[in-house]
């Protein structure tokens, strides 16, 4: 072998060397840009999946919260009777014989146009340790105004919610009801469109529906 091909050997080694050793330099450095990408990506997907079990939880807690406010609002509206219902408890209903009404006017007269006050007492006078139940509302508890035979006007012509109580010994209701001094028809109307009562004597009284000898004595009142 001569000098020239032991040359060339040797260069085509040394070129050889060189190239494979940029190779390898390349290989890493790709291999490292994907690792540091794939690092990243596992990053990403571990905190998308906490936040996902995050956010999971809250709504499970969110849910359980309502589900548990509904069942107490639930249990509460059954164990607290609503007022304004009557229970069928055994309870009799008040009456003539177990109730005694009074009419009171706030004055004795009243001019066209005006109104008048009225004190309305419900007062139990029975003998039953578990006394009545009574409707006092204004659908029941009626205050009648007459001109003679001729009803003026009646405070259960407009619809109220009913609100009833238990009477017993010792136990009576006051309240007050206002005729304002107006004519009233068999419908429940606007009272700007009712006409005044005219000038004259008029008589007041106080009844419970349903019980015709459950009743105040009359009280006149003068429309001057």
């Amino acid at each position: 072998m001569d000098a020239r091909t032991l040359d060339c050997g040797i260069m085509a080694q040394k070129t050889f060397s060189k190239s494979g050793k940029k190779r390898s330099k390349k290989q890493q450095t790709i291999f490292r840009r994907r690792r540091i990408v794939f690092g990243i990506a596992v990053v990403v997907l571990v905190s998308f999946l906490v936040f996902c079990l995050y956010s999971l939880s809250r709504g499970i807690v969110a849910v359980n919260r309502e589900i548990h406010h509904a069942d107490v609002y639930a249990i509460s509206r059954k164990e607290v009777p609503s007022p304004t219902k009557k229970k069928k408890s055994g309870v009799p209903d008040c009456g003539a014989t177990n109730v005694a009404l009074s009419l009171t006017p706030a004055a004795s007269s009243f001019g066209v146009g005006g109104s008048m006050d009225f004190t309305t007492d419900i007062k139990y006078d029975g003998s039953s340790k578990v006394g009545c139940l009574v409707d006092i509302s204004a659908s029941n508890v009626v205050l009648t105004i007459k001109s003679g035979d001729d009803v003026i006007w009646k405070s259960n012509v407009c619809p109220v919610d009913a609100d009833y109580r238990l009477l017993a010994k010792g136990d009576e209701v006051k309240q007050t009801i206002t005729w304002p001094g107006t004519r009233i028809g068999s419908e429940c109307v606007e009272e700007s469109t009712l006409p005044k009562a005219d000038r004259g004597v008029y008589s007041a009284q106080l009844s419970l529906e349903g019980h015709p000898k459950a009743k105040s004595d009359p009280v006149g009142i003068t429309v001057e």
